[in-house]
């Protein structure tokens, strides 16, 4: 493949992890960003950046025009749009097209038939390889109509967004007294998040996992699946831990959705990378949720146990070469997870914004860190507090548990709190241990307890403490002081951790 200029439109962690993948082909990376963004590490990290707009992702990251005009001012042959965004967006795909460059993705027709939610399930129920959960047959605004088409499927119901994901514009609603005061919000936080405030409806399973397989397809007839990833450890229908294998399901439920999914691509026609995602339920019947037509955010441990680069793999099949492999050479290997981190207060699950005084990620065998963080670097207001992604690998899944932990002890960022806490007392979960969870678990299964710091963890802090503050760059500043900034000196106080 020849060497081209890759636009990626995109921000954060998935915009390095892009550029680095270009690089490493030979391709020139090329970035785009919003006024808050200009300081960001995926700008200094590119070959060529073009400012897109102002922070809100509405005027910069959404603005289909603006991207498309960075494009031609840095001569791009390609746009990568990442997750999120506009990477689902049919408009997006078929404008990039006209404008004479590769979309690195599926097409705009495949985006609008899966890429809706609703389209996805009216496409799925006519294919018939996987049955579906009830629900409505088109897109819903309006209250009063939804309010009655809830009624018809029967409560509870699930509300979700029509033009995105990432838990946004998602509710559970147990009874009719509160649909309409949750539809709202739904709405609303659809639009704002995606541009479109259309919802639509699905009977909501009790205790159900969330099951997705990974797929890719070329443009020469050839798919293959890279098996499941098992998602349900969400907050707020937001995922929180992902790994894979799924220690839930049986090798016969996992042949059946992996073969069932690559029939359903082949069938559509798609090309590129998507997943299908579905909800199995506890004797393990399985029915489709939707499809993801773009790169996951989760992708990285299916990267680890079957060794393939699918963002590579994503720029080949793009730019009209077959797959580099076939199913029978895709074989899962140990076992990896994944823990998204994020700027939020873990007690109360709220979004964070700051400056980060200090990080120091950890490294080893079977660790990988996706981030864009830095020290001094300030997290803005307006996109998703996700600021890193830890996935770890080990040998079989109690092997990973324990790596993970370890990792995560090692994770250090001072000056913003993280969920961290969350996911070292989720790993000690008996639930999640021994795999036996379903989407529920947290809420239900698991709360997070802000307890208080070990003598192992005053040391640890101690030790990041004194990492984060070497070597750093005052003015007029007091090291002492600025390392108390650490989330356990605070809450014990200095003189009882120096103890």
């Amino acid at each position: 493949m020849k060497p081209r200029r890759i636009l990626v439109a995109n921000r954060g962690e998935i915009a390095l992890r892009v550029m680095r993948a270009c690089r490493e082909m030979g391709h020139t990376p090329l970035a785009v960003y919003s006024k808050a963004d200009r300081y960001s590490l995926h700008v200094a990290k590119s070959d060529g950046a073009y400012c897109v707009g102002e922070g809100p992702s509405i005027h910069s990251y959404l603005d289909i025009d603006s991207v498309l005009k960075a494009a031609k001012a840095l001569k791009a042959d390609a746009i990568h749009p990442g997750y999120g965004f506009l990477s689902e967006k049919a408009e997006f795909a078929k404008a990039v097209a006209k404008a004479g460059l590769v979309f690195v993705g599926p097409s705009a027709e495949a985006i609008a038939t899966m890429g809706d939610k609703v389209m996805a399930r009216q496409t799925m129920a006519k294919l018939g390889h996987l049955p579906l959960v009830p629900g409505t047959k088109e897109g819903l605004s309006d209250e009063n109509e939804a309010f009655k088409a809830a009624k018809e499927i029967g409560f509870p119901v699930m509300i979700k967004a029509l033009a995105g994901g990432g838990g946004r514009g998602m509710r559970v609603v147990n009874s009719e007294s509160e649909f309409i005061n949750l539809f709202r919000r739904a709405f609303s936080e659809a639009q704002k998040a995606f541009g479109d405030g259309r919802v639509y409806l699905e009977k909501y399973v009790t205790s159900p996992h969330h099951i997705e397989v990974q797929v890719i397809a070329d443009s020469h007839g050839n798919a293959v699946h890279l098996f499941e990833r098992e998602c349900s450890v969400q907050r707020r229908h937001q995922k929180i831990i992902e790994e894979s294998p799924s220690p839930f399901i049986s090798p016969d439920t996992r042949k059946k959705l992996c073969e069932a999914a690559v029939r359903a691509v082949k069938d559509i026609g798609y090309v590129n990378a998507g997943t299908i995602e579905m909800l199995v339920d506890e004797n393990q019947n399985f029915y489709f949720m939707e499809m993801n037509t773009r790169l996951q955010v989760e992708h990285p441990v299916t990267e680890w146990t079957t060794g393939r680069d699918l963002v590579k793999e994503q720029l080949r099949v793009a730019f009209g070469e077959k797959l580099s492999f076939a199913q029978d050479d895709i074989k899962q290997n140990g076992h990896a997870m994944e823990f998204r981190i994020c700027a939020e207060d873990p007690e109360k699950f709220l979004p964070q914004a700051g400056k980060v005084t200090g990080v120091s990620f950890p490294g080893g065998i079977g660790v990988r860190v996706d981030s864009h963080l830095y020290r001094g670097y300030e997290i803005p207001v307006f996109y998703d507090s996700m600021i890193a992604k830890l996935t770890v690998w080990g040998r079989d899944r109690m092997e990973a548990i324990n790596r993970g932990k370890a990792a995560l002890m090692d994770t250090v960022m001072n000056g913003v709190k993280t969920n961290i806490p969350v996911h070292l007392q989720l790993l000690n979960n008996p639930k999640f241990v021994i795999g036996n969870y379903t989407t529920r678990l947290i809420g239900e299964d698991f709360h997070y307890v802000d307890a208080k710091p070990t003598p192992e963890d005053l040391r640890m802090a101690l030790i990041s403490a004194a990492v984060c503050a070497y070597g750093r760059e005052y003015k007029g500043g007091d090291r002492r002081k600025e390392a108390t900034e650490n989330s356990f000196w605070k809450q014990v106080g200095r003189e009882e951790a120096l103890r």
